[in-house]
């Protein structure tokens, strides 16, 4: 017996088997294309996330000896899908957590993160919506309709797996729209109105765990299993981490990085950082976090590699980043600046360069560029005195100790890295009867390597902070 966990990301999806002892029995990967149709926009074609899915899941149970009984899904949160009920196909390329197209409206911000918790930000998938329907009626007609289904990616692959018959998101989800109300947990209809989205082509709201839905066997593989576990990629991560008491925190660097504090049951909300459902359990009982989002992380990695041929691999950077920068600034801000700073219309910002200067150097200040953002969040928070770590750029050891040292705090990386799939696993396992308790879980991804501070440079940040906030 064994959980079958499938986290649909941004650049690709990953399907891992766990097993009781919380050990990856089995393992699957495959990347889909980032589309960029014009400056600022970010587009995905759900077709090939779908197919990702299937061509991980196969490949995990393939390299498995254990059958599953029960399927947990994290995802790219906010990303908006749009598809045909009938058919299930989609009726336009997916708009991406990152696309900054909406980056002029025209509302009032206070009141939306009252209800929200989240700024007003091209980020969400609420000004998403209002773009299609000012801009595409014909696709928009088929929403009022009723024959085309407005989701996130998790409902949209949740859709497919059980051949139509389920349309939900979790309390996570959906708080992470824009649409969602953090006190009634439930879409909010002021926001609705606001961004005139009509609420019966929604998804049902459902809690992170417990019985949320079946696949069909003649659409996922032949597979009939329940859907026992639901988060968005941060949400789960933070209980895959097993943050579960107010004050604990960790931070993912994947595609972006991102820094979340569990609040407990109190809804906290910080100025310039993010208020958010953590997960809901069975019982309705929300648990709430603070979060800070930083757009690009990993992608910052990927640049240099694919943008400037600095590296060959992502995993080069820490082998051709120079012990110093030399004064070398970036501010990664390619797809806008997020937290702190909320500016979707910046530009990435390299400076600092002499005749002396080179991709050593440029390296070195990329992976300072990723710390410093998250050292930028960090004392909003209260300054945790651990944070633990995940996600694929959490590898680097160069980056965590730069990190450390910048916040002055002890960074843990656990065994298992891939926090949001062990954390969609730990929420299917309790929704399943697979594991009895949370207490159970704390055991199975122990702390493997500590990072503690060095020297603080000072200057740096100083010279960091100063450039971001010029942009």
């Amino acid at each position: 017996m064994a959980i079958l966990s499938i986290d649909a990301g941004t650049t690709g999806v990953t399907a891992l088997v766990v097993g009781r002892d919380g050990g990856v029995l089995g393992h699957g990967y495959t990347e889909f294309e980032q589309h960029y149709p014009e400056p600022g926009w970010v587009e995905h074609v759900p077709e090939q996330i779908w197919a990702a899915v299937l061509n991980s899941v196969k490949a995990a149970i393939e390299s498995s000896n254990e059958k599953p009984n029960a399927i947990g899904i994290t995802n790219q949160r906010e990303t908006l899908v749009l598809w045909d009920k009938t058919t299930l196909q989609s009726v336009r390329p997916a708009i991406v957590w990152q696309d900054r197209r909406t980056v002029e409206l025209g509302f009032d911000g206070d009141r939306i993160k009252q209800i929200s918790g989240l700024p007003l930000d091209p980020y969400f998938t609420s000004s998403k919506l209002l773009w299609v329907k000012r801009n595409e009626p014909e696709i928009w007609a088929g929403v009022e309709q009723g024959r085309t289904m407005i989701g996130t990616v998790d409902s949209y692959v949740i859709a497919r797996m059980s051949g139509g018959r389920h349309h939900i998101t979790d309390a996570s989800n959906a708080s992470r729209t824009q649409l969602y109300s953090l006190e009634s947990g439930d879409w909010s209809d002021e926001l609705l109105n606001l961004f005139e989205v009509p609420r019966h082509a929604l998804p049902r709201i459902v809690s992170s765990y417990g019985i949320l839905a079946e696949t069909m066997p003649e659409a996922f593989l032949g597979l009939e299993l329940p859907i026992t576990g639901l988060a968005g990629d941060q949400q789960a991560a933070l209980f895959g981490q097993c943050a579960f008491e107010a004050g604990d925190a960790k931070c993912t660097y994947g595609t972006g990085a991102f820094l979340l504090k569990n609040t407990g049951t109190e809804i906290v909300v910080v100025p310039d950082l993010l208020t958010t459902v953590a997960w809901q359990h069975p019982n309705g009982k929300r648990q709430y976090a603070i979060e800070g989002s930083t757009f690009v992380a990993g992608a910052a990695v990927q640049w240099l590699r694919d943008g400037l041929g600095i590296i060959e691999q992502a995993k080069d950077v820490e082998q051709v980043a120079a012990e110093s920068s030399e004064g070398v600034i970036f501010v990664p801000a390619l797809t806008g600046l997020g937290a702190p700073f909320w500016k979707p219309e910046a530009r990435g910002e390299l400076t600092g360069l002499t005749r002396g200067s080179t991709k050593h150097h440029i390296a070195r200040a990329t992976l300072e560029g990723i710390a410093m953002q998250i050292f930028c969040v960090f004392d909003l928070m209260g300054e945790p005195k651990r944070l633990r770590v995940d996600g694929g750029a959490s590898a680097n050891n160069l980056l965590l100790q730069i990190q450390s040292d910048l916040l002055q705090t002890i960074v843990e990386r656990p065994t298992h890295v891939e926090a949001t799939a062990i954390g969609a696993a730990y929420l299917a396992g309790l929704g399943s009867g697979f594991w009895a308790s949370q207490e159970e879980l704390q055991n199975l991804n122990p702390i493997r390597t500590t990072f503690k501070p060095g020297t603080k440079d000072t200057d740096l940040i100083e010279r960091w902070v100063k450039a971001a906030k010029a942009i």
